[in-house]
């Protein structure tokens, strides 16, 4: 008989942990077990809410055989160290965005799960986001014609309450970047599933307006496609009130399609709420510009229907889950997820060596310092800095 429930695990269990513990819990094809956490005291009492196990480290809950997958909701470079052992161990294994703050630790996460055949994914749940759908739809249609220019502009604000919020904030070794590892990724990974491969980019960054923090507020980038298509990215915490995050597709036919995926206030987990609706900002398609007003009165009453924080990460952790079930691949696989720091790191050698990137990039060999954004910084190494409890 086929299986129709899946042993799931959290490892984690900050802000964003608790956005994948609603899920796992109300999934039905969650079988939700067990979380996994460093601090004690918080993790007690997040096992206790949610009625699950608690483990101490990620050795503990892998030797435990408790559960078949995981999900990491650890800051960004200690993704690697649970997500490798636990595919090491045959789980699988869902992890936050982005995959890991380094190319040498998403090719350990992804050598893992390839030598036990596990499932890797990452979050990026605004994929699921019914205006973003519908842009990748156009693509595949031919709608486009095909996709000759792409953009994100992504206009974001974080102030001084938000660095403190976590001690990891801000920092290279905590965050492992800025606003490139930390806001951008959505817009990043929704660029790279609309206009493909990446040939060459370009690009800078900056601390401009945060003294108060280590690590980057804004970037820009210029890029070539392998399809011969142009692109470009701003982002930015710099702006208050925060405005917006923008991704832009131009096709070969003259048409248009955008999305605006963040409006206003910037979404913050166990900090703030989305405040405005997903909506497609752009439309030309030929005898298609007229539905605007009726997607976004439709999208605008889906979101005042839903508890929008929530809502979307379950749906992918439910698509995650019956890909287990189903033995195929998740919408968002771990490669794609490679991808985006495979984009950010790209952008910081660029502003590091003053030229262009090609495309594919290889792990640098003797350096240290974790490509170009701080020199000397242990994190140069990869993964075998990562390690301790998580």
């Amino acid at each position: 008989m086929k299986a129709t429930k899946v042993r799931t695990a959290l490892v984690g269990c900050g802000k964003v942990g608790h956005l994948h513990a609603a899920a796992l819990k109300t999934l039905p094809a969650s079988d939700f077990v067990a979380v996994c956490e460093s601090n004690l005291e918080r993790g007690r009492a997040f096992a206790q809410k949610y009625g699950v196990k608690f483990y101490a480290t990620i050795d503990d809950l892998i030797a435990s055989g408790t559960a078949e997958m995981i999900t990491v909701a650890t800051p960004h470079p200690l993704h690697a160290e649970p997500a490798t052992k636990a595919a090491q161990a045959g789980l699988h294994v869902l992890v936050e965005k982005p995959l890991a703050a380094s190319l040498a630790d998403c090719d350990a996460i992804l050598a893992a799960a390839r030598r036990s055949g596990g499932l890797l994914g990452m979050i990026c749940q605004r994929r699921f986001y019914e205006p973003c759908l519908r842009i990748r739809r156009a693509i595949d249609e031919g709608k486009l014609g095909y996709p000759i220019l792409g953009t994100v502009t992504m206009l974001g604000w974080r102030d001084a309450a938000y660095y403190r919020s976590d001690s990891w904030r801000g920092t290279w070794c905590g965050e492992g970047g800025g606003v490139l590892v930390n806001q951008a990724p959505h817009q990043l990974d929704l660029l790279l599933w609309y206009m493909g491969e990446i040939d060459e980019i370009f690009g800078y960054w900056a601390n401009l307006n945060h003294p108060t923090i280590e690590v980057e507020d804004t970037a820009v980038t210029v890029i070539r496609f392998k399809s011969g298509a142009l692109g470009n990215v701003i982002v930015s915490n710099s702006q208050n009130p925060a405005l917006y995050g923008k991704v832009t597709v131009h096709g070969s036919n003259g048409a248009s399609v955008g999305v605006q995926t963040d409006g206003g206030a910037m979404f913050i987990a166990g900090m703030s709420n989305i405040t405005e609706p997903p909506l497609n900002d752009l439309w030309t398609i030929p005898g298609e510009e007229n539905f605007l007003a009726q997607w976004r009165q439709e999208d605008a009453a889906h979101f005042n229907s839903i508890n929008v924080v929530e809502y979307y990460h379950r749906l992918q952790i439910g698509d995650f889950l019956q890909a287990i079930l189903d033995q195929r691949l998740p919408m968002v696989t771990g490669e794609q997820g490679r991808r985006t720091v495979e984009l950010f790191t790209a952008i910081y050698r660029a502003n590091r060596d003053r030229r262009a990137i090609r495309f594919p990039l290889v792990l640098e060999a003797g350096r240290d310092d974790f490509d170009g954004r701080c020199p000397g910084h242990p994190l140069g190494r990869g993964i075998e800095i990562v390690t301790g409890a998580i």
